[in-house]
């Protein structure tokens, strides 16, 4: 009886194979222990043991002891020599920035507040100086950075580059932050909405992980989605997929800054809840209402309930159309827990079409504030993952050129 061999070839491409499927697992979750290595992949123990062994060596990946549920682990990343990728969230009334390797640990971090009416000309020449110190406290240079990633709290057309809907973020029409960060930074620049970053984010290193189909709300200052359908970001045909904040729920109603009349963000968003608030409090932040409804007072826990019962009636409508299998509430406003959550929860599982017992799980993010910034690291990542060329620096090019053939291994 003739036994069919593989060939020696065949072998040979099945092992690039398991080497490639090892490291896009790592990459994917920005670092996983041996035991979830092998969870991940469907290889034995044994093969993951020896591939790791392998790239280790070749200084492809880094590995490191650790700890989980009492017992010591082989925690695995990519090896940090590979170069540095920062990511950057500008929000209505802040601006966060994070300096972090392509295993998607953060080295360096910063976050100030921003003026209401912040413009896209200032700003971005204040990212570029942040980005500058930032790199020079990591005793290294601009030279080094592979790409940045940006989350915007607008939509972006990626046919233009440019915001898909111009008064969402006045100070930024017509600006192609791509193009004028990427000169000012001599990198690649990717931008994208924020709350399809902090969807990214929450799927795949927060409270969506290893989870199906999901919807992320942010609500904060305004209140948007992302939304991620068989393991991707759903973006639409013009990048405006999510915008739950501009869902017109009375078309008499006050005049939103995107030019409709009576959107959500009227009602929910944060000057629509700390007005009725303030009287003689100026000053009063969304923060400030949050922190006194923790705290018990009666009219701070009603106004965010009110914004979660709201909140619920509109994510009711997204859930009918998408079905999904878990929604992640972020934000400010997430912040107060279950007088948030409860309202939205009890209204959406009222709204539904399925079964109560059959609702998507309705529940707090993990990554906090910082959900839509990692969420712009692994954008980043992903997007240099899938290039074979572009207009970078010489030393940018080269570690970029480094960190493609350890994704292709």
């Amino acid at each position: 009886m003739t036994t069919n061999r593989p060939t020696p070839g065949s072998q040979t491409s099945l092992r690039e194979a398991n080497r490639a499927r090892i490291v896009d697992a790592v990459k994917l979750h920005g670092g996983l222990t041996q035991v979830e290595l092998v969870g991940a992949t469907g290889l034995s123990p044994a093969s993951v043991s020896n591939i790791v062994k392998e790239l280790a060596a070749q200084g492809i990946l880094n590995t490191t002891q650790s700890t989980r549920s009492g017992r010591r682990a082989q925690f695995v990343t990519l090896a940090h020599e590979l170069g540095l990728v920062g990511g950057v969230h500008i929000a209505q009334r802040h601006l966060r920035v994070v300096v972090a390797d392509v295993a998607q640990q953060v080295v360096a971090e910063h976050h100030l507040p921003l003026a209401k009416d912040h413009r896209a000309d200032a700003e971005l020449g204040r990212l570029a100086r942040m980005f500058a110190d930032m790199f020079e406290s990591l005793d290294t240079d601009l030279s080094e950075m592979l790409a940045v990633g940006v989350a915007i709290e607008a939509p972006i057309d990626k046919r233009t580059g440019l915001i898909s809907r111009p008064g969402i973020m006045r100070g930024w029409d017509g600006v192609n932050v791509s193009e004028s960060l990427g000169e000012a930074l001599n990198c690649r620049v990717f931008v994208d909405n924020n709350c399809n970053l902090g969807a990214l984010a929450e799927y795949r290193r927060g409270a969506a992980r290893r989870r199906g189909d999901m919807i992320y709300i942010n609500a904060s200052e305004g209140i948007g989605a992302g939304i991620v359908l068989g393991g991707k970001v759903w973006r639409g045909n013009h990048g405006i997929a999510g915008e739950l904040g501009h869902v017109t729920v009375d078309e008499q109603g006050p005049l939103c800054r995107c030019g409709k009349r009576g959107c959500l963000e009227m009602y929910v968003g944060a000057s629509a809840i700390i007005e009725p608030l303030r009287s003689d409090r100026r000053g009063l932040k969304l923060q400030d209402v949050v922190s006194r409804a923790v705290g018990g007072e009666a009219r701070f826990v009603r106004a965010i309930a009110d914004a979660g019962h709201r909140i619920g009636v509109a994510t009711a409508d997204l859930c009918n159309i998408l079905d999904p299998e878990r929604v992640v509430v972020s934000g400010d406003l997430a912040n107060a827990g279950e007088i948030l959550l409860g309202p939205l929860r009890h209204t959406l599982e009222r709204s539904l079409l399925v079964a109560p017992e059959n609702a998507p799980e309705v529940i707090q993010g993990q990554l906090g504030n910082r959900a839509e910034v990692l969420g712009a690291v692994s954008y980043a990542i992903d997007q240099l993952s899938v290039l074979t060329d572009g207009a970078v620096s010489d030393s940018s090019q080269r570690a970029h050129t480094t960190h493609t053939k350890a994704v292709a291994s």
